[in-house]
């Protein structure tokens, strides 16, 4: 006799229970090992040990990036001003230094602390002028952008000091010292979305803000609180790009919005909130670095990829989607 209810198939469990222990989805994890086999048959030179330092170093950024869009998409917002953020952090950090000839700790705080205020505004836009999230970022995007120029006057700011310049070019152990303060980063931003109330406030705002504010949160604070600390992150990625090529440049970060959100959704981040994972977006900045990595190898032109960028992240939703569609007539 058939049973009345359905039993989950093997890969049904072990997807469920990848997602409930590490919080990863498989399916993240297994684009990653498929799209690097790929690009180990399609070039000689991928599976270097300089090329892979090399997708790490470049995914640190980007990384960092994802970290702070996941949070926000988690919540059931959007941040669009990323990249423009991280560029104007970069510029106030080397003007800071350099400009002013502060200390290199000054140059540090300025890009975190730009990053910050620049994100308490679109948290304080968000939640009090009650401005939609996506015109708010939209607009901060320009703004950002246009305040990194007018400090720059529209130029790179070199010579930065050699304190910074080794967060960017330093090598402690042969490991290039981005990609340890990416890890490191992930893991703190794992253990804060997995484990901890903050966390928990977070996915619930995203899943249902009616319900979230039912049951006790401070759905205003905690969304201006996320903003903040998105834009922080920006800041930290600002200062790693600017450490890495040794200079403030206004027009850093340009689309990187776009890589960082589809990273964060690629790792398994449900674009309208409720669900994310800091270890499925550090799968997703892996998949989107090496398919960067691979696209500049067998020298495609930079234009074709930003078109694949474009197309992963129509193809990351709509496998999103179609997940959650499957698992709600379950």
């Amino acid at each position: 006799m058939a049973s009345e209810t359905a039993q989950p198939g093997f890969w049904a469990r072990v997807q469920r229970a990848s997602v409930e222990r590490l919080h990863i989805r498989l399916e993240s994890l297994l684009v990653l090992v498929l799209l690097s086999a790929a690009m180990a048959l399609l070039s000689p030179f991928f599976l270097s040990l300089s090329n892979f330092l090399n997708i790490l170093l470049a995914t640190s950024t980007i990384g960092v990036l994802a970290i702070a869009a996941t949070f926000v998409i988690g919540s059931g917002g959007l941040d669009l001003s990323l990249g423009s953020v991280m560029g104007l952090a970069g510029v106030a950090g080397a003007f800071v230094a350099v400009n002013l000839g502060w200390p290199s700790v000054f140059a540090v705080i300025a890009c975190i602390l730009a990053g910050a205020i620049a994100g308490y505004i679109n948290g304080q836009l968000v939640t009090r002028a009650f401005v939609p999230a996506f015109i708010v970022t939209l607009g901060m995007l320009g703004l950002a952008r246009g305040l990194a120029l007018v400090i720059s006057q529209g130029r790179a700011i070199y010579g930065l000091p050699p304190e910074i310049v080794y967060i960017g070019q330093g090598r402690p152990l042969g490991t290039p010292m981005p990609v340890i303060i990416f890890v490191l980063t992930a893991i703190v931003a794992h253990c804060v979305l997995a484990y901890t109330r903050f966390g928990r406030h977070t996915l619930a705002l995203g899943d249902s803000e009616g319900a979230a504010r039912a049951a006790g949160i401070r759905v205003e604070h905690h969304r201006r609180i996320i903003y903040t600390l998105s834009g922080a992150l920006a800041g930290l990625a600002g200062l790693l790009f600017t450490a890495r090529v040794n200079a403030g440049d206004p027009t850093a970060g340009i689309n990187y919005e776009l890589t960082a959100i589809t990273a964060a959704i690629i790792g398994g981040t449900n674009l309208f909130g409720g669900r994310a994972s800091i270890l499925g977006t550090m799968i997703g900045a892996l998949i989107m670095g090496v398919l960067q990595n691979g696209l500049t190898l067998l020298a495609v032109q930079s234009y074709y990829q930003q078109m694949a960028i474009g197309a992963v992240l129509i193809l990351a939703v709509f496998i999103d989607q179609y997940q959650v569609r499957k698992e709600s007539r379950v």
